[in-house]
Parts: structure tokens; sequence; C-alpha cells
């Protein structure tokens, strides 16, 4: 298994910090669950910037991306879009401390034919995005919930029994 997940944010700008910590979080969730690294699993934390977002999926097959989304009601609700087959919203990912962000990387490497064999985008509505804020409550819940989530696909890739072969993580 070759996967690589990468949590964006800025810790300094409230719910921004959401993909920062679920990352976080899986860390965790590696250690606590498994006693031990995952070969093959690398956990990233990015800013989300446009450029360094597409470095860093560069040479990954499979990627899951968590970033915070923009508010639209419901804080702490969590969207995943395979953003291999699919175009993301335009106005899902619009609290980019960035001129450009993570919708704009997806598009941009889609046009350049560079995207990962399979990507997946988890965002988590965020209700506060300002400078010094703390992230709320319903983001810190949400991003536990998406840490344990993304443990479990993992963790069930990798068991493996005569009956059963490993599963795909995207599967």
């Amino acid at each position: 298994m070759a996967l690589r997940i990468i949590g964006c944010g800025n810790f300094d700008r409230g719910d921004d910090a959401a993909g920062l910590l679920v990352v976080r979080r899986l860390r965790a969730l590696c250690v606590e669950t498994l006693g031990l690294e995952i070969p093959g699993l690398e956990i990233m934390e990015q800013s989300g910037e446009t450029f360094s977002l597409m470095d860093c999926w560069t040479g990954s097959e499979h990627v899951i991306l968590v970033d915070a989304a923009a508010p639209s009601g419901t804080p702490g609700q969590v969207q995943v879009w395979n953003a291999t087959s699919d175009g993301l919203p335009e106005d899902i990912f619009p609290c980019s401390t960035h001129a450009f962000g993570v919708r704009e990387a997806v598009e941009l490497a889609r046009a350049m034919n560079h995207l990962p064999q399979t990507l997946l985008i988890y965002g988590i509505e965020g209700k506060q995005f300002f400078l010094g804020a703390p992230p709320s409550p319903e983001v810190e819940r949400a991003a536990v919930l998406v840490a344990e989530r993304i443990m479990m696909r993992v963790s069930d890739s990798l068991v493996q029994t005569p009956q059963r072969p490993p599963r795909d993580i995207f599967g």
C-alpha cells in the first residue's frame, strides 16, 4: 500500500486548522492502534498552497487530502469527493488564506494530467476563520471522526487472511 495523507490548514485561523487536526490525530491513532508506523503510509501537513500541494502528491499513486470547507450552515459537516473522477464545486474551498488553494491545485493538476491515480478529498465545514481564533468545537469533533474513519480504512486494508485479501482503501 502506498498512500499519502495530506492535512491542509493554518492553526492561526480557527477552523482552517481542520486538516492539520485530522493528520495529527491520525498519527496518534497509528501509534495507539497499531503500535507502529505503517510501511507505505505517509502523513503530511501542508499549508494548502497550490504548487506545494501539487509537489506534495507528485509520485504518489493514492492520496487522501483533508481541508476545511466553506461555511454553509452546518459546522463540522464532512463531505468527501473523489477528485480523480469529479470536479470540485467552485464555492467549497474559498476560505484558503492563499490566492489559490485546494480546488485550484486539483483543477490545475487535472489540466496538466498530474493528478494521482486516486485522490479523495475530505472537507470539514468550518465556522470561524478569524486570525487568532481557536478551532470551533464542531470542527474539533469532526476532525477526530474523520481521523478515525481514515484509520479504519487503513487498518481494514492491512488485514489479510486466506479467506479475505487486503481491501483497497479506496474501494
